[in-house]
Protein backbone atom coordinates (compact mmCIF):
# COMPACT_ATOMS: atom_id res chain seq x y z
CA UNK A 1 0.00 0.00 0.00
CA UNK A 2 1.29 3.35 -0.82
CA UNK A 3 0.76 6.05 1.51
CA UNK A 4 0.91 8.98 -0.69
CA UNK A 5 -2.17 8.21 -2.58
CA UNK A 6 -4.51 5.90 0.24
CA UNK A 7 -5.78 9.25 1.66
CA UNK A 8 -9.63 9.54 2.20
CA UNK A 9 -11.72 12.28 0.87
CA UNK A 10 -15.48 13.38 1.74
CA UNK A 11 -17.50 10.94 -0.17
CA UNK A 12 -20.17 12.50 -1.94
CA UNK A 13 -23.90 11.83 -3.36
CA UNK A 14 -27.26 11.15 -1.55
CA UNK A 15 -27.63 10.14 1.61
CA UNK A 16 -28.54 6.51 1.68
CA UNK A 17 -31.70 5.52 3.92
CA UNK A 18 -29.38 4.83 6.76
CA UNK A 19 -28.06 8.01 6.89
CA UNK A 20 -31.60 9.82 6.46
CA UNK A 21 -32.49 8.09 10.01
CA UNK A 22 -29.48 9.52 12.02
CA UNK A 23 -31.07 11.11 15.01
CA UNK A 24 -29.22 15.05 15.26
CA UNK A 25 -26.84 15.73 18.53
CA UNK A 26 -24.11 13.02 17.33
CA UNK A 27 -20.56 12.86 15.62
CA UNK A 28 -21.53 10.51 12.58
CA UNK A 29 -18.87 11.15 10.56
CA UNK A 30 -15.03 10.57 12.85
CA UNK A 31 -11.90 12.30 11.43
CA UNK A 32 -8.29 10.31 12.46
CA UNK A 33 -5.19 10.88 11.05
CA UNK A 34 -3.73 8.68 8.52
CA UNK A 35 -0.82 7.74 9.38
CA UNK A 36 -1.40 7.07 13.34
CA UNK A 37 -4.10 4.26 12.41
CA UNK A 38 -1.24 2.27 10.89
CA UNK A 39 0.06 0.71 14.40
CA UNK A 40 -0.95 0.94 18.22
CA UNK A 41 -0.53 3.93 20.36
CA UNK A 42 -0.32 1.48 23.12
CA UNK A 43 -0.70 -1.93 24.10
CA UNK A 44 -4.16 -3.32 24.59
CA UNK A 45 -4.06 -4.80 27.75
CA UNK A 46 -4.75 -1.68 30.23
CA UNK A 47 -2.55 -3.66 32.93
CA UNK A 48 0.58 -3.20 31.15
CA UNK A 49 -0.44 0.50 30.07
CA UNK A 50 -2.10 2.28 32.63
CA UNK A 51 -0.83 4.10 35.65
CA UNK A 52 2.72 4.54 35.30
CA UNK A 53 4.90 5.96 32.74
CA UNK A 54 5.06 4.36 29.53
CA UNK A 55 7.17 3.77 26.44
CA UNK A 56 5.22 2.22 24.01
CA UNK A 57 7.13 0.79 20.11
CA UNK A 58 5.39 -0.19 17.13
CA UNK A 59 6.40 -0.48 13.50
CA UNK A 60 4.76 -0.89 10.12
CA UNK A 61 5.77 -1.27 6.52
CA UNK A 62 5.00 0.94 3.55
CA UNK A 63 6.12 1.80 0.28
CA UNK A 64 8.16 4.75 -0.38
CA UNK A 65 7.36 7.16 -3.76
CA UNK A 66 10.04 4.78 -5.71
CA UNK A 67 7.61 2.03 -4.91
CA UNK A 68 10.58 0.16 -2.32
CA UNK A 69 8.96 -1.12 0.58
CA UNK A 70 10.46 0.63 4.25
CA UNK A 71 9.86 0.21 7.11
CA UNK A 72 8.83 2.85 9.92
CA UNK A 73 9.26 2.93 14.06
CA UNK A 74 7.36 4.88 16.04
CA UNK A 75 7.61 5.38 19.69
CA UNK A 76 4.84 7.50 22.32
CA UNK A 77 5.86 8.30 25.28
CA UNK A 78 3.03 8.40 27.55
CA UNK A 79 4.34 10.29 31.06
CA UNK A 80 0.59 9.17 32.60
CA UNK A 81 0.35 6.10 31.07
CA UNK A 82 -2.35 5.52 28.18
CA UNK A 83 -5.64 3.29 27.80
CA UNK A 84 -6.48 1.82 24.67
CA UNK A 85 -10.16 3.57 25.23
CA UNK A 86 -8.10 6.56 25.13
CA UNK A 87 -8.10 6.89 21.48
CA UNK A 88 -11.91 6.91 21.31
CA UNK A 89 -11.32 10.45 22.60
CA UNK A 90 -8.70 11.14 20.85
CA UNK A 91 -10.58 10.90 17.56
CA UNK A 92 -13.77 11.95 19.04
CA UNK A 93 -12.36 15.19 19.89
CA UNK A 94 -10.61 15.67 16.45
CA UNK A 95 -14.13 14.83 14.75
CA UNK A 96 -16.15 17.67 16.94
CA UNK A 97 -12.77 20.05 15.87
CA UNK A 98 -13.36 19.28 12.44
CA UNK A 99 -16.91 19.68 12.49
CA UNK A 100 -16.86 23.23 12.65
CA UNK A 101 -17.77 25.76 9.97
CA UNK A 102 -14.22 26.81 10.01
CA UNK A 103 -11.62 24.65 12.40
CA UNK A 104 -9.00 25.93 14.25
CA UNK A 105 -5.91 24.56 16.74
CA UNK A 106 -8.04 26.00 19.11
CA UNK A 107 -11.13 24.61 20.43
CA UNK A 108 -13.84 25.39 22.97
CA UNK A 109 -16.26 23.42 24.57
CA UNK A 110 -18.44 22.12 27.93
CA UNK A 111 -17.68 18.38 28.81
CA UNK A 112 -21.64 17.95 28.30
CA UNK A 113 -21.29 18.72 24.59
CA UNK A 114 -18.47 16.46 23.74
CA UNK A 115 -19.81 13.50 25.62
CA UNK A 116 -23.33 14.15 23.95
CA UNK A 117 -21.84 14.19 20.61
CA UNK A 118 -19.59 11.55 21.07
CA UNK A 119 -22.83 9.35 21.95
CA UNK A 120 -21.48 8.68 26.00
CA UNK A 121 -24.44 10.66 27.34
CA UNK A 122 -27.97 11.61 25.76
CA UNK A 123 -29.79 14.44 26.35
CA UNK A 124 -31.38 13.88 29.37
CA UNK A 125 -28.45 12.46 31.36
CA UNK A 126 -27.37 14.31 34.57
CA UNK A 127 -24.63 16.21 34.65
CA UNK A 128 -22.00 14.25 36.18
CA UNK A 129 -20.63 10.88 36.89
CA UNK A 130 -18.74 8.21 35.69
CA UNK A 131 -18.75 9.74 32.20
CA UNK A 132 -16.77 12.65 33.48
CA UNK A 133 -14.29 11.05 35.54
CA UNK A 134 -13.32 8.57 32.16
CA UNK A 135 -13.33 11.77 30.20
CA UNK A 136 -11.03 14.11 32.41
CA UNK A 137 -8.33 11.21 33.12
CA UNK A 138 -8.54 10.19 29.53
CA UNK A 139 -7.50 13.82 28.50
CA UNK A 140 -4.88 14.10 31.02
CA UNK A 141 -3.34 10.93 29.75
CA UNK A 142 -3.79 12.16 26.33
CA UNK A 143 -2.40 15.93 26.80
CA UNK A 144 1.24 14.13 27.97
CA UNK A 145 1.69 12.11 25.15
CA UNK A 146 4.97 13.17 22.71
CA UNK A 147 4.88 10.84 19.53
CA UNK A 148 7.78 10.06 17.95
CA UNK A 149 8.22 8.52 14.17
CA UNK A 150 11.46 7.94 11.80
CA UNK A 151 9.44 7.94 8.45
CA UNK A 152 5.88 9.72 9.06
CA UNK A 153 4.29 10.81 6.19
CA UNK A 154 3.90 14.43 5.64
CA UNK A 155 1.00 15.54 3.62
CA UNK A 156 1.73 18.46 3.72
CA UNK A 157 5.14 18.07 1.62
CA UNK A 158 4.52 14.89 0.06
CA UNK A 159 7.35 12.76 1.78
CA UNK A 160 8.29 10.98 4.87
CA UNK A 161 10.43 12.68 7.77
CA UNK A 162 11.30 12.44 10.92
CA UNK A 163 8.49 13.67 13.33
CA UNK A 164 7.61 15.08 17.19
CA UNK A 165 4.40 15.89 18.39
CA UNK A 166 2.22 16.11 21.09
CA UNK A 167 -1.41 15.69 20.60
CA UNK A 168 -3.36 18.79 22.65
CA UNK A 169 -2.59 20.98 26.08
CA UNK A 170 -5.65 22.06 27.43
CA UNK A 171 -6.97 24.29 30.31
CA UNK A 172 -10.34 23.67 32.04
CA UNK A 173 -11.75 25.15 35.18
CA UNK A 174 -10.94 23.61 38.83
CA UNK A 175 -14.60 23.19 39.89
CA UNK A 176 -15.82 20.54 38.28
CA UNK A 177 -19.74 22.21 38.67
CA UNK A 178 -18.43 25.65 36.78
CA UNK A 179 -20.33 25.91 33.67
CA UNK A 180 -17.00 27.35 31.89
CA UNK A 181 -15.81 25.64 28.31
CA UNK A 182 -12.84 23.72 28.35
CA UNK A 183 -10.55 24.52 25.86
CA UNK A 184 -8.31 21.98 23.95
CA UNK A 185 -5.61 23.74 21.89
CA UNK A 186 -3.88 21.19 19.38
CA UNK A 187 -0.42 20.78 18.97
CA UNK A 188 -0.06 23.04 15.32
CA UNK A 189 2.03 19.96 13.74
CA UNK A 190 -0.32 17.49 14.72
CA UNK A 191 -3.21 19.90 13.21
CA UNK A 192 -1.82 20.52 9.96
CA UNK A 193 -1.29 17.00 9.62
CA UNK A 194 -4.47 16.10 10.73
CA UNK A 195 -6.63 19.34 8.65
CA UNK A 196 -4.51 17.94 4.82
CA UNK A 197 -6.45 16.12 2.65
CA UNK A 198 -3.85 13.55 2.44
CA UNK A 199 -3.40 13.38 6.06
CA UNK A 200 -6.98 12.77 6.79
CA UNK A 201 -9.31 9.73 7.42
CA UNK A 202 -12.94 9.96 8.04
CA UNK A 203 -14.85 7.08 8.65
CA UNK A 204 -18.16 6.48 10.18
CA UNK A 205 -17.97 7.22 14.34
CA UNK A 206 -21.30 5.48 15.20
CA UNK A 207 -19.86 2.14 14.12
CA UNK A 208 -16.81 2.85 15.38
CA UNK A 209 -17.94 3.13 18.70
CA UNK A 210 -20.25 0.31 18.34
CA UNK A 211 -17.22 -2.07 18.18
CA UNK A 212 -14.69 -3.11 20.94
CA UNK A 213 -11.43 -1.27 21.44
CA UNK A 214 -9.48 -4.63 19.00
CA UNK A 215 -12.05 -4.06 16.51
CA UNK A 216 -11.13 -0.80 16.33
CA UNK A 217 -8.26 -0.45 15.14
CA UNK A 218 -8.59 -2.70 12.66
CA UNK A 219 -10.97 -0.97 11.14
CA UNK A 220 -9.50 2.37 10.94
CA UNK A 221 -6.60 0.39 8.94
CA UNK A 222 -8.87 -1.51 6.52
CA UNK A 223 -11.26 2.25 6.02
CA UNK A 224 -7.84 3.44 5.18
CA UNK A 225 -6.83 0.32 2.88
CA UNK A 226 -10.32 -0.44 1.61
CA UNK A 227 -10.57 3.57 -0.22
CA UNK A 228 -9.12 2.18 -2.88
CA UNK A 229 -9.04 -1.50 -2.96
CA UNK A 230 -11.55 -4.32 -2.64
CA UNK A 231 -9.17 -6.54 -1.06
CA UNK A 232 -6.02 -5.86 1.61
CA UNK A 233 -2.74 -6.64 1.02
CA UNK A 234 -1.06 -10.22 2.72
CA UNK A 235 -1.54 -9.44 6.28
CA UNK A 236 1.44 -11.05 8.35
CA UNK A 237 0.01 -12.24 11.58
CA UNK A 238 2.15 -10.92 13.67
CA UNK A 239 2.20 -7.69 12.34
CA UNK A 240 -1.11 -7.07 12.37
CA UNK A 241 -1.85 -8.40 15.57
CA UNK A 242 1.16 -7.08 17.44
CA UNK A 243 2.17 -3.70 16.09
CA UNK A 244 -1.81 -2.53 14.91
CA UNK A 245 -4.00 -4.09 17.06
CA UNK A 246 -1.82 -4.20 19.64
CA UNK A 247 -1.59 -7.41 21.49
CA UNK A 248 1.04 -8.98 23.60
CA UNK A 249 4.29 -9.71 21.54
CA UNK A 250 4.83 -12.20 24.29
CA UNK A 251 1.77 -14.54 22.77
CA UNK A 252 1.77 -17.21 20.84
CA UNK A 253 0.68 -17.43 17.16
CA UNK A 254 -2.18 -19.76 17.94
CA UNK A 255 -3.30 -17.21 20.67
CA UNK A 256 -3.12 -14.04 18.30
CA UNK A 257 -4.83 -16.04 15.29
CA UNK A 258 -7.62 -16.71 17.53
CA UNK A 259 -7.94 -12.67 19.37
CA UNK A 260 -7.34 -11.69 15.64
CA UNK A 261 -9.93 -14.52 14.29
CA UNK A 262 -12.75 -12.58 17.18
CA UNK A 263 -12.14 -9.06 15.67
CA UNK A 264 -12.50 -10.01 11.93
CA UNK A 265 -15.78 -11.99 13.07
CA UNK A 266 -17.06 -8.64 14.45
CA UNK A 267 -16.39 -6.95 11.50
CA UNK A 268 -17.88 -9.49 9.20
CA UNK A 269 -21.25 -9.16 11.45
CA UNK A 270 -20.88 -5.36 11.10
CA UNK A 271 -20.98 -5.88 7.15
CA UNK A 272 -17.17 -4.11 7.15
CA UNK A 273 -15.71 -6.74 6.10
CA UNK A 274 -17.01 -10.02 3.36
CA UNK A 275 -15.98 -13.50 3.10
CA UNK A 276 -14.66 -14.28 -0.65
CA UNK A 277 -16.09 -16.64 -2.95
CA UNK A 278 -15.12 -20.34 -1.76
CA UNK A 279 -14.57 -19.32 1.45
CA UNK A 280 -17.31 -19.93 4.14
CA UNK A 281 -15.31 -19.99 7.51
CA UNK A 282 -13.56 -16.84 8.72
CA UNK A 283 -10.77 -19.15 9.57
CA UNK A 284 -10.08 -19.98 6.28
CA UNK A 285 -8.91 -16.72 5.43
CA UNK A 286 -5.77 -17.46 7.30
CA UNK A 287 -2.70 -19.06 5.17
CA UNK A 288 0.13 -21.01 6.70
CA UNK A 289 3.80 -19.50 5.53
CA UNK A 290 6.03 -21.60 8.16
CA UNK A 291 5.92 -23.08 11.28
CA UNK A 292 4.38 -20.65 13.49
CA UNK A 293 3.55 -18.05 10.73
CA UNK A 294 0.33 -17.04 9.21
CA UNK A 295 -1.00 -14.25 6.94
CA UNK A 296 -4.36 -12.69 6.21
CA UNK A 297 -6.19 -11.74 3.35
CA UNK A 298 -9.14 -9.60 4.12
CA UNK A 299 -11.76 -8.13 1.48
CA UNK A 300 -14.06 -5.43 1.65
CA UNK A 301 -17.24 -5.77 2.55
CA UNK A 302 -21.01 -4.01 2.20
CA UNK A 303 -20.52 -1.28 4.59
CA UNK A 304 -18.49 0.85 2.50
CA UNK A 305 -20.82 0.78 -0.16
CA UNK A 306 -22.92 3.78 1.65
CA UNK A 307 -21.67 7.11 1.14
CA UNK A 308 -20.23 8.43 4.63
CA UNK A 309 -23.52 10.72 6.78
CA UNK A 310 -22.05 14.55 6.44
CA UNK A 311 -23.61 15.51 9.59
CA UNK A 312 -20.10 17.59 10.09
CA UNK A 313 -21.58 20.88 9.11
CA UNK A 314 -24.95 20.86 11.27
CA UNK A 315 -27.40 23.92 12.28
CA UNK A 316 -26.69 26.39 15.05
CA UNK A 317 -27.93 24.33 18.07
CA UNK A 318 -24.95 21.85 17.36
CA UNK A 319 -22.02 24.17 18.18
CA UNK A 320 -19.89 23.76 20.73
CA UNK A 321 -20.81 27.23 22.22
CA UNK A 322 -24.15 27.10 21.46
CA UNK A 323 -24.76 26.04 25.18
CA UNK A 324 -22.79 28.00 26.44
CA UNK A 325 -24.29 30.87 24.99
CA UNK A 326 -27.19 29.86 26.14
CA UNK A 327 -26.22 29.83 29.46
CA UNK A 328 -25.12 33.33 29.16
CA UNK A 329 -29.13 34.14 28.33
CA UNK A 330 -29.18 34.81 24.49
CA UNK A 331 -31.70 33.07 22.65
CA UNK A 332 -31.76 31.60 19.17
CA UNK A 333 -31.22 34.78 16.74
CA UNK A 334 -28.89 36.07 18.87
CA UNK A 335 -26.37 33.37 18.74
CA UNK A 336 -27.16 32.71 15.06
CA UNK A 337 -25.45 36.49 14.55
CA UNK A 338 -22.68 36.06 17.28
CA UNK A 339 -21.34 33.26 15.60
CA UNK A 340 -21.63 34.21 11.83
CA UNK A 341 -20.39 37.65 12.83
CA UNK A 342 -17.28 36.92 15.62
CA UNK A 343 -14.27 34.97 16.02
CA UNK A 344 -15.13 31.48 17.72
CA UNK A 345 -11.92 32.08 20.08
CA UNK A 346 -12.91 35.45 21.24
CA UNK A 347 -16.53 34.16 21.56
CA UNK A 348 -15.14 31.75 24.29
CA UNK A 349 -12.70 34.14 25.75
CA UNK A 350 -15.67 36.69 26.51
CA UNK A 351 -18.27 33.51 27.19
CA UNK A 352 -16.02 32.88 29.91
CA UNK A 353 -15.46 35.85 31.25
CA UNK A 354 -19.08 36.69 31.58
CA UNK A 355 -19.41 32.78 33.55
CA UNK A 356 -16.81 33.75 35.81
CA UNK A 357 -17.96 36.88 36.12
CA UNK A 358 -21.47 35.30 37.73
CA UNK A 359 -19.87 32.69 39.28
CA UNK A 360 -17.67 34.55 41.38
CA UNK A 361 -19.99 37.95 41.86
CA UNK A 362 -23.34 37.07 41.51
CA UNK A 363 -26.06 38.68 38.94
CA UNK A 364 -25.57 42.08 40.71
CA UNK A 365 -22.22 42.59 39.22
CA UNK A 366 -24.01 43.11 35.71
CA UNK A 367 -25.84 46.15 35.27
CA UNK A 368 -28.32 45.26 33.10
CA UNK A 369 -27.65 41.15 32.58
CA UNK A 370 -25.47 38.68 31.35
CA UNK A 371 -26.51 38.59 28.11
CA UNK A 372 -25.94 42.62 27.54
CA UNK A 373 -22.70 42.42 29.36
CA UNK A 374 -21.56 40.07 26.91
CA UNK A 375 -22.26 41.55 23.91
CA UNK A 376 -21.19 44.68 24.88
CA UNK A 377 -18.24 42.81 25.66
CA UNK A 378 -17.65 40.70 22.62
CA UNK A 379 -18.58 44.07 20.02
CA UNK A 380 -15.62 46.00 22.14
CA UNK A 381 -13.11 43.71 22.30
CA UNK A 382 -13.96 42.74 18.63
CA UNK A 383 -13.18 46.30 17.36
CA UNK A 384 -10.04 46.47 19.56
CA UNK A 385 -11.47 49.29 21.81
CA UNK A 386 -11.46 47.34 24.93
CA UNK A 387 -8.80 45.17 26.92
CA UNK A 388 -9.69 42.33 29.95
CA UNK A 389 -10.99 43.96 32.99
CA UNK A 390 -8.00 43.40 35.91
CA UNK A 391 -10.44 41.18 38.07
CA UNK A 392 -10.48 39.17 34.94
CA UNK A 393 -6.50 38.99 34.53
CA UNK A 394 -6.37 37.98 38.38
CA UNK A 395 -8.73 35.45 38.01
CA UNK A 396 -6.85 33.76 35.22
CA UNK A 397 -3.86 34.49 37.43
CA UNK A 398 -5.36 32.90 40.47
CA UNK A 399 -6.18 29.85 38.18
CA UNK A 400 -3.26 29.02 36.35
CA UNK A 401 -1.37 29.18 40.25
CA UNK A 402 -3.82 26.28 41.68
CA UNK A 403 -2.95 24.61 38.18
CA UNK A 404 0.33 24.37 39.00
CA UNK A 405 -0.11 23.35 42.60
CA UNK A 406 -2.38 20.55 42.02
CA UNK A 407 0.28 19.26 39.76
CA UNK A 408 2.46 19.18 42.08
CA UNK A 409 2.45 16.43 44.96
CA UNK A 410 1.23 17.78 48.50
CA UNK A 411 3.93 19.14 50.30
CA UNK A 412 4.50 19.44 54.19
CA UNK A 413 5.77 22.64 55.79
CA UNK A 414 9.39 23.51 54.31
CA UNK A 415 8.79 21.27 51.14
CA UNK A 416 9.29 18.19 53.46
CA UNK A 417 8.12 15.51 50.81
CA UNK A 418 10.19 17.06 47.81
CA UNK A 419 13.19 16.80 50.48
CA UNK A 420 11.94 13.13 51.09
CA UNK A 421 11.64 12.25 47.18
CA UNK A 422 15.06 14.42 46.62
CA UNK A 423 16.41 11.97 49.51
CA UNK A 424 14.72 8.93 47.67
CA UNK A 425 16.47 9.15 44.51
CA UNK A 426 20.16 9.34 46.14
CA UNK A 427 20.18 6.32 48.23
CA UNK A 428 16.56 3.89 47.59
CA UNK A 429 16.13 4.45 43.91
CA UNK A 430 19.44 5.34 42.96
CA UNK A 431 20.66 2.26 40.87
CA UNK A 432 17.53 1.99 39.34
CA UNK A 433 16.67 5.90 38.31
CA UNK A 434 20.44 5.54 36.48
CA UNK A 435 19.34 2.57 34.39
CA UNK A 436 16.25 4.10 33.51
CA UNK A 437 17.60 7.21 32.56
CA UNK A 438 20.03 6.01 30.60
CA UNK A 439 17.73 3.76 28.89
CA UNK A 440 15.22 6.79 27.66
CA UNK A 441 18.43 8.81 27.07
CA UNK A 442 19.01 6.37 24.58
CA UNK A 443 15.60 6.02 22.83
CA UNK A 444 15.48 10.45 22.59
CA UNK A 445 18.96 10.30 21.27
CA UNK A 446 17.92 7.21 18.79
CA UNK A 447 14.78 9.72 17.91
CA UNK A 448 17.37 12.35 16.81
CA UNK A 449 18.24 14.69 19.78
CA UNK A 450 21.21 16.28 20.77
CA UNK A 451 22.83 14.63 23.58
CA UNK A 452 22.31 17.59 25.36
CA UNK A 453 18.70 17.86 24.94
CA UNK A 454 17.80 13.93 25.32
CA UNK A 455 19.78 14.27 28.39
CA UNK A 456 17.76 16.84 30.00
CA UNK A 457 14.61 15.25 28.65
CA UNK A 458 15.53 11.63 29.80
CA UNK A 459 15.94 13.77 33.23
CA UNK A 460 12.66 15.19 32.95
CA UNK A 461 10.35 11.97 32.45
CA UNK A 462 12.77 9.81 34.56
CA UNK A 463 11.96 12.23 37.52
CA UNK A 464 8.37 12.03 36.70
CA UNK A 465 8.11 8.22 36.54
CA UNK A 466 10.40 8.17 40.11
CA UNK A 467 7.97 10.97 41.22
CA UNK A 468 4.78 9.05 40.43
CA UNK A 469 6.53 5.51 42.05
CA UNK A 470 7.35 7.42 45.29
CA UNK A 471 4.46 9.20 46.50
CA UNK A 472 2.89 5.31 45.63
CA UNK A 473 4.90 3.97 48.05
CA UNK A 474 4.70 7.02 50.71
CA UNK A 475 0.86 7.74 51.54
CA UNK A 476 1.99 10.03 54.07
CA UNK A 477 3.00 12.96 51.65
CA UNK A 478 0.39 12.26 49.39
CA UNK A 479 -1.94 9.47 50.13
CA UNK A 480 -1.91 7.45 47.11
CA UNK A 481 -1.82 4.30 49.43
CA UNK A 482 1.33 1.69 48.72
CA UNK A 483 2.80 0.45 45.61
CA UNK A 484 6.07 -1.27 44.57
CA UNK A 485 9.06 -0.03 43.20
CA UNK A 486 10.94 -3.11 41.52
CA UNK A 487 8.22 -2.72 38.68
CA UNK A 488 10.56 -0.35 37.25
CA UNK A 489 13.21 -3.24 36.77
CA UNK A 490 10.87 -5.67 34.95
Amino acid sequence: MTEETAHQRPQRGPLSPRSRRLRPGRAYLGHAQLSLVEHALCPLDAASSLGDPLIHEASYWFSDLNRHRKQAHARVLCPEGLSSSDEFYLWGLLSLTFSQQNPTADFYATPYYCLRRLGCIDAQANRGGKNYELFRSAIDRLAAVTYRNDFFFDPIRGEHRQVSFGFFSYSLPLDPQSSRAWRFAWDPIFFEFCSAVRGALLFDFQTYRALDEASRRLFLLLKKVFWRNAESPDFDLHDLAVHTIGFAPTQEPRHLKRKLLRCIERLLAQGILRLPTGISRPVDLFTKRAKGRYSVRLHRGPHFDHPLADAMHCDVTESPLYEILTTIGLDRPAIRHVLTAYDPRLIAEIADMTIAARERFGEAFFTKSPAAYFMDNLAQHAKKNRTAPDWWRAVRAEEERRRRQAERPAKGPDDHAEKAFRAYLDTEARDAFERVMDRVFQSFRSAGQSDEAARRTAQEHAELHFRHLFFKEHPECRGDGPSRVSDILS
